[in-house]
């Protein structure tokens, strides 16, 4: 117990030191504005009802994390298969439309949409079984040649 709190603490120091060192280089809140509607075309009304201290950083995510092409390892059209997948799970109505909308854009066809949905359902079913029955995860792991 003492070494999984001891964790979370130094997980939660390092982000928050990562997150405020970040907050010192980020643009203003108009700034940041301009630079989504550049990117967008549009300024989304969540980026505009967004706490004007925290915009920048929410934008820098997004940027970077989606829109990151050439900086970031997964294709976009991974990218928003991943992101609907999740967005199925949560669920989300808003972001099974953007993503669907995006992975259509990012060039995914209907069977890998539908193939991704599927596989999120699938992840989520096992998980309720493995965690509801309790099953032992040291054993879980060695049934399939994990340490």
């Amino acid at each position: 117990m003492k070494k999984t709190f001891a964790i979370l603490a130094v997980a939660a120091v390092t982000t928050f030191t990562a997150s405020f060192a970040l907050a010192q280089e980020l643009p203003t809140a108009e700034e940041t504005l301009k630079e989504i509607e550049a990117t967008l075309g549009v300024v989304p009304t969540h980026f505009k009802a967004y706490p004007k201290s925290a915009v920048a950083g929410a934008w820098a995510i997004t940027k970077g994390l989606d829109f990151g092409e050439g900086t970031t390892v997964l294709e976009p059209k991974v990218k928003s298969l991943i992101n609907l997948a999740v967005a199925a799970q949560i669920p989300c109505r808003y972001c099974i439309w953007l993503e669907s909308k995006m992975a259509r854009d990012r060039g995914a066809s209907d069977e890998e949409i539908a193939e991704a949905v599927a596989l999120a359902g699938y992840v989520r079913h096992w998980s309720a079984v493995l965690n509801g029955l309790q099953i032992d995860l040291e054993t879980f792991k060695a049934e399939f040649g994990g340490e």
